[in-house]
């Protein structure tokens, strides 16, 4: 099922929210790989304020392209999310609602989603150059210094995703592997 979701992601809106829902995400999204990510953890064990509001918000792990005249940013593929999940559970602990990349998180982090009432959600690899036509605005916030992998501000406009792990913990990753073998095996 396709929806249309603007944020905050709030608690409402990712109940609603099931594994394989295609969602086209509209307003603000972050964006942080892991060595953002571990100054953002850095920041929350010592106690120190973050640069961004990360309640109800979205982390897209990208690392994007240099922006071409008249547009807000370059391409903005997915990175792998695990290189993430050693930082996630902080994060969703401390208000994070959605992430989004590609490929397998741990059961730490899964675990994190269902405490939180979070969701991951992966983008399509390889789509790189559609997804930064959704990206409307750009904003560098904190950590000029990483260059790509700096944490910036977007205003996204139907970011296309796709609902990976829901917030009961349910993992399209598995359920579609386990349909296709049963298939297969039939």
């Amino acid at each position: 099922m396709e929806k249309k979701i603007t944020t905050p992601l709030t608690e409402e809106k990712v109940k609603d929210l099931k594994i394989g829902d295609t969602v086209l995400i509209s307003g603000t999204v972050y964006t942080a790989r892991d060595a953002a990510h571990a100054r953002l953890v850095k920041l929350i064990e010592e106690g120190k304020e973050l640069p961004m509001d990360i309640k109800d918000a979205i982390i897209y792990y990208v690392g994007p392209t240099p922006a071409k005249p008249g547009k807000a940013l370059g391409s903005a593929g997915p990175t792998t999310s695990y290189r993430m999940d050693p930082y996630a559970p902080k994060l969703l602990d401390n208000g994070l609602k959605g992430m989004i990349g590609k490929g397998l998180r741990s059961k730490e982090v899964i675990d994190a989603i269902v405490r939180n009432n979070g969701v991951y959600f992966a983008a399509i690899g390889g789509a790189a150059a559609l997804i930064g036509q959704c990206v409307k605005k750009a904003e560098l916030i904190a950590y000029e210094d990483l260059g790509a992998e700096a944490v910036r501000k977007l205003e996204v406009e139907d970011l296309p995703v796709v609902v990976v792990i829901d917030s009961e913990g349910n993992n399209l990753y598995e359920k579609g592997q386990k349909e296709y073998l049963d298939s297969v095996n039939k």
